[in-house]
């Protein structure tokens, strides 16, 4: 049974999320299995949990030390040169409610600071990001506290290296060459961080006042790193039911962005999900949302296509595809 055959009978009335150990695939049996696994996950839910997936607890440690100190800061010392829409491509800091993923809500209850690619030690012919294409431009970095930007590029390029592997991972759960997207994702230029801070939130989840971030990510797939003992997140299935996904110790989530379930024809499913902080404490999270070169062309892939699930959507690049969404999301 083909890909686009076997969507077409799966049920999306999932009632937890599951949990996946991505430290098994040393061999290529292996990989076959957490393929099937990945696929059944894609499919049915749009999210999963790893587990043994690399990152070194330390530097987890450190970028959550960094990021909390960084968002204690005045609110104009932490705009001062960084504000997002004052430099490249969404870059830098956004303060709360500046974002709105829904336009029926009135901002998105949550701050951020927002980074792409950069080597912690910068090359000779450092290029700045200056042929991203549609997404070019440099990071931006605070004075204040001194580690943020170490900290930072320690996270994101061990967040790279799960990615790397999920990558390969993904192409075999969709029956291609477990290489496939290599050449696709080289210069790791399409991989955007995000280190978050919710403040603790008041009112009813529903009520549109009241800024609940439901969304759809919009890279390939998203890793995620929620901060422990406090549940905000929650994923919405076919029922229309929130199914919550708390922290476990020593996972990180992943989930399925749209630009993975166009190239899929939604056989992947991107799934809409939310955070709401009732916790009465501030909440942290550091999703790393990792696509494709900025140049790929995006467009259905024909092991997702049949004659009763024609292609949905129009070939687009993946640099014009992110920078449509982010002007969306910041308008």
């Amino acid at each position: 049974m083909s890909l686009a055959e076997t969507a077409a009978s799966v049920n999306g009335a999932f009632d937890s999320i599951p949990i996946i150990d991505i430290g098994s695939g040393s061999t290529p049996e292996e990989r076959a299995v957490l393929a099937q696994q990945i696929r059944d996950a894609c499919m049915k839910v749009g999210f999963f949990y790893v587990t043994n997936h690399g990152i070194p607890q330390e530097t987890i440690d450190k970028v959550f030390s960094a990021l909390k100190a960084y968002f204690s800061l005045p609110l104009e010392t932490k705009m001062k040169k960084l504000y997002h829409k004052e430099v490249a491509n969404f870059k830098g800091y956004a303060p709360v409610l500046d974002s709105n993923i829904d336009p029926a809500n009135r901002g998105d209850l949550h701050e951020g600071f927002e980074i792409g690619c950069e080597e912690l030690v910068p090359g000779e012919n450092d290029e700045k990001r200056a042929n991203d294409g549609a997404m070019a431009g440099e990071n931006v970095w605070p004075q204040e506290p001194a580690e943020f930007r170490e900290a930072c590029l320690n996270y994101y390029h061990a967040a790279i290296g799960v990615g790397k592997v999920l990558f390969r991972l993904f192409a075999l759960a969709l029956d291609l060459p477990e290489t496939y997207f290599d050449d696709k994702a080289r210069s790791n230029s399409a991989a955007i961080m995000r280190t978050l801070h919710y403040p603790p939130q008041t009112g009813p989840e529903d009520c549109p006042t009241v800024p609940i971030l439901d969304s759809n990510d919009i890279q390939c797939f998203t890793i995620l790193w929620q901060e422990p003992g406090i549940q905000a997140l929650q994923v919405l299935n076919s029922e229309k039911q929130w199914i919550t996904a708390p922290p476990i110790p020593g996972t990180l989530v992943i989930n399925i962005g749209d630009q993975l379930a166009r190239w899929t024809n939604d056989v992947f499913r991107s799934t809409v999900h939310r955070a709401i902080n009732r916790s009465g404490v501030r909440r942290y999270s550091i999703p790393l949302f990792f696509g494709t070169d900025y140049h790929v062309r995006v467009e259905p892939m024909p092991s997702c296509v049949s004659a009763e699930r024609p292609p949905k959507y129009e070939p687009i690049t993946a640099g014009d595809y992110v920078q449509k969404r982010l002007r969306e999301m910041y308008h």
